[in-house]
């Protein structure tokens, strides 16, 4: 008995290592990255960066003031459009998605969900850009919209799943209307969650920048409309980065960086947002 009592505590301890390296494993390239960019960027991360615009070759100094704004206006733009599509998407799904209809939805949101992001650029291209004649801040957001709701509905449907069929009922026979009893209870009960999914995907769409190619074409200067090309960070870093001048470099590590603290700050406030209260 002792021999198979310790033959199942080494076999426990032993799968436990294994988990616990494959997870080490998977974290390992964050910090990996992490550090590398900390270590190269730290140098060229100063003030002026944050509030200087570019500066031509061979002129010391510079910054990526307009890539933080555009990058910013960008995204706003396609969560201003996106939020309500996506959420409304995602409680249909959630509270009234049965039937053919409901799973034809499903099945086109996760496959556009899976659309690789350079064709999301093509998509903007050739609804905004082709017609307008121009690269704008309209045809970028159109195509980071596309990203960012199959996220959006698809957290939006599972959060609303997670509220217990009790609330539901209980709203309802209150007499409460079930239009009612979804928005302001079932939807407010869960939306902690749906502003999380909300956030995360606004982290992934402001790293992109293979749509911002086909749609945005970049700006060294501020933005003076909404319809004329926009600086945003991504192309800034990627600009940088191909040059052949070691200052550029510098400064792609830098915005690379910069790029890195932001979604950083955005994935802790949706850690924030689900902790649990004590």
């Amino acid at each position: 008995m002792h021999a198979i009592a310790f033959r199942r505590r080494a076999a426990d301890r032993a799968a436990r290592i294994l988990f616990a390296l494959c997870a080490l494993f998977v974290v390992l390239p964050l910090f990996l990255i992490f550090f590398d960019l900390l270590w190269k960027g730290a140098r060229e991360l100063k003030w002026t960066l944050l509030t200087d615009l570019p500066h031509p070759v061979g002129e010391p100094g510079g910054g990526i003031a307009n890539g933080i704004l555009g990058t910013l206006t960008i995204a706003g733009l396609a969560m201003a459009g996106g939020i309500p599509l996506a959420v409304m998407s995602g409680i249909y799904l959630a509270e009234y998605g049965r039937g053919k209809f409901a799973s034809a939805v499903r099945f086109s949101v996760d496959m556009l969900a899976g659309v690789p992001s350079i064709i999301m650029g093509i998509f903007g291209y050739v609804l905004w850009v082709l017609p307008m004649k121009r690269f704008s801040a309209w045809a970028a957001a159109s195509a980071l919209a596309m990203i960012f709701i199959p996220t959006v509905v698809r957290t939006t449907e599972e959060m609303l799943k997670t509220v217990p069929v009790s609330v539901r009922e209980g709203a309802l026979a209150l007499g409460i209307e079930r239009w009612k009893t979804t928005l302001f209870i079932t939807v407010r009960t869960a939306s902690a969650g749906i502003l999380t999914g909300i956030l995360l995907a606004m982290a992934r769409i402001i790293g992109e920048t293979a749509p911002l190619l086909f749609t945005a074409l970049g700006n060294q200067f501020w933005q003076t409309g909404l319809d004329q090309p926009i600086a945003a960070i991504p192309l800034q870093v990627f600009n940088y980065a191909i040059s052949p001048y070691d200052d550029w470099h510098d400064k792609a590590w830098a915005g690379a960086l910069v790029l890195i603290g932001m979604v950083l700050l955005i994935s802790v406030g949706a850690r924030y947002l689900t902790r649990e209260k004590k």
